[in-house]
């Protein structure tokens, strides 16, 4: 079960397109140098730093999840984060690959990651 986080919105947000990315790199070595787990909720961006905490709404159906940011991507131009598939399966993004986002940058309680 899901561990709850206390979220402080800092009203700074990214919003566009956002991909994912699971098997084939599970087990890999991220930018961060932590192994990538396809299970966790992480997420990777060209430059925010890692260990920054986004709260990611999938604008279509308006879920939403914590994710960390733990690499670096997307390369495709014009996306703007590539979540892992845990966190791509927690707001029904995995069957299109893509989707519509928006992302908050916050502060949270604890460091833990949680679907909202």
């Amino acid at each position: 079960m899901p561990q709850t986080v206390k979220v402080h919105h800092t009203g700074q947000f990214i919003e566009g397109m956002a991909s994912w990315y699971g098997k084939k790199f599970h087990g890999r070595k991220t930018a961060s140098g932590e192994k990538y787990n396809m299970h966790n909720f992480t997420a990777a961006h060209r430059n925010l730093p890692f260990g920054t905490l986004l709260e990611v709404t999938h604008l279509e159906n308006n879920k939403k999840v914590i994710v960390q940011i733990n690499d670096r991507g997307p390369y495709i131009k014009k996306r703007i984060l590539d979540l892992s598939k845990a966190a791509a399966e927690a707001i029904d993004m995995i069957r299109k690959g893509c989707a519509r986002i928006r992302a908050e940058i916050i502060n949270s309680s604890n460091h833990e990651q949680s679907k909202m």
